[in-house]
């Protein structure tokens, strides 16, 4: 864990981004930034009425994100920041002029996480939701080096260990 270093807790809905990124945080005393609170009014609105974001409303949010991550790095400080970033495109905005961003990709099973989403307390995504999302995540290969995938099968505890591990060997 280097100074000025910023982790993209990434994955589709209901993989944990937000609790599991919240104990990681918390154990290892660092910042947790939630990209859902740094969308823009526009978006909100278009969320709260049920209409799907596009690229075109994405970009000011990624742009939000890319600027949290730079503000991580200059003032030297530590933290996560939970953002879906499931297209190449979108983790790719995140990195540019941020020398300093890696991605922690939480993935399982489509029947796993459907599961624990329907567990969820008062959670709005609907299963057409989750297929949609699958649909649009480009899974991170070879030319992103920068990503770190994290097996989310195990229990809770499991999976925050992985996550500490995985960004205390950064």
């Amino acid at each position: 864990m280097k100074s000025g270093q910023s982790f993209i807790l990434m994955g589709v809905s209901s993989t944990g981004k937000t609790s599991i990124g919240s104990e990681v945080a918390r154990r290892l005393g660092i910042k947790l930034i939630d990209g859902d609170d740094l969308h823009p009014r526009a978006n909100i609105l278009k969320m709260a009425q049920g209409q799907p974001l596009n690229d075109q409303d994405r970009f000011p949010w990624l742009e939000r994100i890319n600027d949290a991550a730079f503000s991580l790095e200059q003032k030297n400080e530590i933290g996560i920041i939970v953002c879906s970033a499931l297209k190449k495109q979108y983790r790719d905005h995140i990195r540019q002029g941020n020398q300093k961003v890696r991605f922690i990709h939480l993935h399982g099973p489509f029947e796993l996480i459907l599961e624990r989403m329907k567990k969820r307390q008062g959670h709005f995504m609907k299963t057409e939701m989750l297929k949609s999302q699958f649909e649009t995540l480009e899974i991170p290969q070879a030319d992103e080096p920068d990503v770190t995938r994290i097996d989310i099968s195990g229990s809770f505890e499991d999976v925050v260990a992985l996550c500490e591990q995985a960004i205390l060997s950064l």
